[in-house]
């Protein structure tokens, strides 16, 4: 299956979902059978939960334009770019979502091109400090953290978000287990 097959999947399926949690969005999304464990498709999905998520909050888009410009930029975003670039795609997706939302470009001197810049660094710097190998579940969890603190102080919405714990760990041969701070130990 290709990533635009994938992205269109994503798409369909987002449009679905009613609630203003991003995070219980992406998990019900990522469980499907066409997102894997890592992929350049959480480069369409993790924005695409903020997205909806922002909508169902009562956020001023429009919610199929805003998905539809989300997956022509997050399929040209590669696979593997956190390792390779240095720049991890969960972040990335989340950064177009929050431009889409703002209607940021390279041009834009509203404040909001250095706004996202913020955001993007400030989470890109907690991946950092937690260290390799990648983990497209730990990353997009880190995204979303950080993206719904970027929404909830900056709009008038208010998106859900609690501490999270892991529910893929056992899907992830280089799971980092307790270096990982959604980490959840198997209890007997």
């Amino acid at each position: 299956m290709t990533i635009e097959e994938k992205a269109q999947l994503i798409i369909d399926d987002i449009k679905q979902e009613q609630g203003n949690n991003p995070v219980h969005i992406f998990k019900i999304i990522a469980k499907k059978e066409y997102i894997n464990m890592h992929g350049p498709e959480h480069h369409v999905l993790d924005g695409a939960c903020l997205l909806m998520a922002f909508y169902n909050a009562g956020g001023k888009i429009d919610i199929d334009t805003s998905l539809e410009q989300l997956v022509k930029e997050g399929v040209r975003m590669p696979g593997a770019m956190c390792g390779l670039w240095g720049v991890c795609g969960a972040i990335t997706s989340i950064g177009a979502a929050l431009a889409i939302i703002d209607g940021t470009g390279p041009l834009s001197t509203d404040g909001t091109w250095g706004k996202h810049m913020s955001f993007t660094s400030k989470a890109i710097n907690e991946l950092g400090k937690i260290n390799g190998p990648r983990c497209c579940k730990r990353d997009a969890m880190v995204a979303f953290k950080n993206g719904t603190e970027y929404v909830n102080s900056h709009y008038d919405v208010k998106l859900e978000y609690e501490d999270q714990e892991c529910e893929f760990s056992n899907q992830n041969q280089q799971c980092i287990k307790e270096r990982c701070p959604f980490y959840k130990a198997e209890r007997m």
